[in-house]
């Protein structure tokens, strides 16, 4: 088990919330912390406090992004015009890994960096093997011939708790999706509430 996959129950322990809304997760049967002092009362969170953890959080559902990776983002979503937290939720979801996981081709979004840094996938009849790659809006993504019979694929298809968004046009018959639009906060089906605004805060003040 990669680092990265065992932390994903970290990351839902440690923020209290099914980020996920998966069934296994921890949080299902103990809603407190990880670690000796997690059942500790938790005292209220300060403004800074309320903004890392929405960062942490955000950061933790795409795949525990590593802190560079993030802030990267973050300064390309502040440079575009418009609302710098909303751009920040439309990079993230162009995200190729991120695709794959909302079409549905694979069951968690660990899963579906790995199932792209393996080369399962092509971008408009190319194969690409970056997590990070940044669709765009057109794009057809496809899971490769060899890789659709795969018990991965085939679990996620069938996977009743999450829905495909509108902004992804998915055929599980033939494993394509197509990049529609990049979507706003209110379109990306997040279990839990996100808070882009809080992240723009941290930043602002870090």
């Amino acid at each position: 088990m990669t680092k990265r996959t065992s932390a994903k129950y970290k990351i839902d322990r440690r923020m209290g919330e099914n980020i996920w809304g998966r069934p296994k997760s921890p949080v299902n049967r103990r809603e407190y912390g990880p670690g000796q002092h997690g059942q500790r009362r938790k005292g209220k969170l300060s403004d800074f406090g309320l903004q890392l953890r929405a960062k942490q959080k955000l950061k933790g559902y795409y795949g525990d992004l590593t802190e560079k990776q993030f802030r990267r983002i973050y300064a390309e979503a502040e440079r575009v015009k418009g609302d710098t937290g909303e751009n920040l939720i439309g990079l993230l979801e162009r995200r190729l890994d991120a695709v794959v996981y909302r079409a549905k081709f694979v069951p968690t979004v660990f899963a579906a960096r790995q199932f792209v840094n393996h080369g399962h996938v092509k971008v408009n009849g190319k194969r690409v093997n970056i997590p990070s790659y940044r669709v765009k809006e057109g794009d057809v993504i496809e899971v490769r011939d060899k890789s659709k019979q795969l018990a991965v694929v085939l679990e996620a298809v069938a996977l009743a708790e999450r829905d495909v968004p509108d902004y992804l046009d998915v055929d599980h018959s033939k494993m394509t999706a197509t990049f529609v639009r990049t979507p706003s906060l209110s379109d990306v089906p997040y279990p839990v509430m996100m808070e882009p605004n809080l992240v723009v805060e941290f930043y602002a003040k870090n």
